[in-house]
């Protein structure tokens, strides 16, 4: 028997091991007749004594050590910004991890009506959802917020990689904007004057 039939055997075995898996693992998947309510499955199995409504008593809070959780009152908001920025035209609050220091990290931030960034850019990328109110963005490299778009809540965005952009919340929206933003750290922002370059400018 030469070298080519014996590794035609040997995959012809590996196939059938391989079919014997997924056999088994197909009768046991949870969709497939599996009448545990421990497993996940389709809404129709549940039997009606485990259903709930939102008018039934909620049940207790989850041991935070499986799943921590920080209330909306709870969060710890700080003002974000250059040096002037005051309470109540824009906040952020670290979610996990730290932006100025070096892996993943994620945080809130919260514009207030009528408060914007300026034209800026980024030295790595950033995911942005938006979780409340309206968030108006813009790319142009000359402030001048009647260029600004609306987001609003649901709404996915990217900060790309050295991309200008800024954003905020117009004036006269019912109430600020949330987003929730998360990328890989650390992360420099850099602004820009109105041809789009660093400002200020480096010294030569």
């Amino acid at each position: 028997m030469n070298f080519r039939n014996l590794a035609m055997i040997g995959a012809a075995l590996a196939m059938g091991a391989l079919g014997l898996a997924a056999a088994y693992a197909q009768s046991n998947n949870p969709f497939n007749s599996n009448g545990s309510q421990q497993v996940p499955g389709t809404k129709d199995k549940v039997p009606a004594n485990l259903h709930a409504v939102v008018t039934d008593k909620a049940g207790n809070p989850p041991d935070p050590k499986h799943i921590p959780f920080t209330l909306p009152a709870n969060i710890k908001w700080r003002p974000n910004g250059p040096p002037g920025t005051k309470p109540g035209e824009a906040d952020i609050a670290n979610v996990y991890g730290d932006p100025d220091k070096p892996g993943p990290y994620a945080v809130l931030y919260r514009w207030h009506q009528g408060a914007f960034s300026r034209p800026h850019y980024h030295d790595k990328v950033r995911h942005i959802v938006v979780l409340s109110g309206t968030w108006w963005v813009s790319s142009s490299t000359t402030y001048d917020e009647k260029t600004t778009y609306p987001l609003h809540a649901g709404a996915t965005a990217t900060d790309e990689e050295y991309a200008i952009h800024w954003d905020g919340t117009r004036t006269g929206e019912k109430e600020p904007a949330v987003i929730y933003l998360y990328g890989e750290g650390p992360v420099a922002t850099v602004s820009v004057d109105e041809k789009g370059m660093p400002y200020p400018p480096k010294k030569k």
